[in-house]
């Protein structure tokens, strides 16, 4: 559950802010202000940023758009202390949430209960931040196990006080359902002959604890003459288990509907995605808001069918050739944003309101 971190101090250090801002670059940084600032002119608006992460996306906010308060989400306590540190020097503009961003309905509702004077729509957000996937900080922690590239415990979750690990999954699972996983989250070709080869593995030299092993098995696994394209042969059964170990699917399919009633009218949204699963989603969502719910064959379009979306990029925006070279981890990003018009016609809320009773 969600709980308010305590604030760091007023005025961060160059040393405290440095920490965070050393190993973070956020990507598209400027893009995301631009399309988020026009929602949070008012003085007290509120941005959700509903991925914190080291709170590089937070502090351009911050620095740029002095009308702005920023709630920062983040489900990893030690992203939230790093990003607390880099962000103290602004003060009480700033107020990071330890929760899992589908829960951004009950966060914005409890943390504007007290601003209702000071924010422009009391009990709802100017603009909501979502950037996908995993973070930096994660990814460089070697003892987090998501990086194939270092040796280290099998855990992968976002976090680390709560859920099964990846070693977890792949000692308890069936063959066939860590096929599923592989094919589906990983869109691993060989998913088969790696989820037969993982369940005989922990047969015969029982549980799988440390990530170099499995590295080893999908070496010895993928075929060689295959490895020439798609990168490391282990980047797809990783990414496969770490959505898998952090729910990442199901949680965006209850975020995204969930961000957007959680907008007041007006209010803006921005995604960033890393990979077809998450951006199919995040397309299908937003096709939903911008599109007439009305039958086609109605010669006049009801009120309470009209788009309560309005797209703000076409289609999904790419890193350019700039953004690359700055920041290599952009190289997958798709980034989409949308405008609130109205609000959600009663026909189309009641799917919010079921995801929100799934979760519980």
């Amino acid at each position: 559950m969600m709980n308010a971190v305590q604030d760091k101090g007023r005025h961060g250090s160059h040393d405290e802010r440095g920490e965070a801002a050393g190993r973070h670059l956020p990507v598209l940084l400027q893009r995301c202000v631009d399309l988020l600032a026009p929602a949070l002119a008012e003085p007290g608006s509120i941005l959700v940023d509903c991925t914190l992460g080291m709170g590089g996306h937070t502090e351009g906010v911050l620095e740029q758009v002095p009308t702005a308060h920023v709630i920062g989400i983040d489900r990893d306590p030690q992203a939230l202390e790093l990003a607390s540190r880099r962000l103290a020097r602004f003060g009480d503009r700033f107020t990071p949430v330890h929760a899992v961003y589908d829960e951004i309905g009950d966060v914005v509702t409890e943390h504007t209960r007290g601003r209702a004077a000071a924010s422009p729509t009391p009990g709802a957000a100017q603009a909501v931040l979502m950037d996908l996937g995993v973070s930096s900080l994660q990814l460089d922690e070697t003892d987090r196990g998501f990086a194939y590239a270092q040796d280290a415990p099998l855990d992968m979750r976002m976090d680390p006080t709560r859920g099964p690990t990846a070693a977890d999954v792949l000692n308890t699972y069936g063959e066939r359902e860590l096929a599923r996983i592989l094919r589906v989250y990983g869109e691993e070709r060989f998913a088969p002959k790696i989820a037969r080869a993982i369940v005989r593995r922990r047969e015969q030299q029982g549980p799988w604890e440390r990530s170099a092993d499995l590295v080893d098995l999908l070496r010895a696994t993928i075929p060689a003459a295959t490895r020439k394209t798609g990168g490391h042969p282990a980047k797809r059964t990783f990414q496969a288990l770490r959505i898998e170990v952090n729910g990442e699917i199901e949680v965006l399919e209850r975020a995204v509907p969930a961000a957007v009633e959680a907008l007041a009218v007006g209010g803006r949204i921005v995604v960033e995605s890393y990979h077809s699963l998450e951006d199919r989603i995040v397309k299908q969502e937003f096709a939903r808001g911008t599109t007439s719910s009305a039958p086609p064959d109605l010669p006049v379009e009801p009120e309470t069918h009209k788009p309560y979306l309005e797209a703000l990029t076409r289609g999904a925006e790419l890193a350019d050739e700039a953004e690359l070279e700055l920041n290599p981890r952009s190289a997958s990003v798709r980034l989409r944003a949308a405008r609130r018009l109205r609000p959600t016609p009663d026909h189309l809320r009641h799917r919010t309101t079921q995801r929100k009773e799934d979760r519980r």
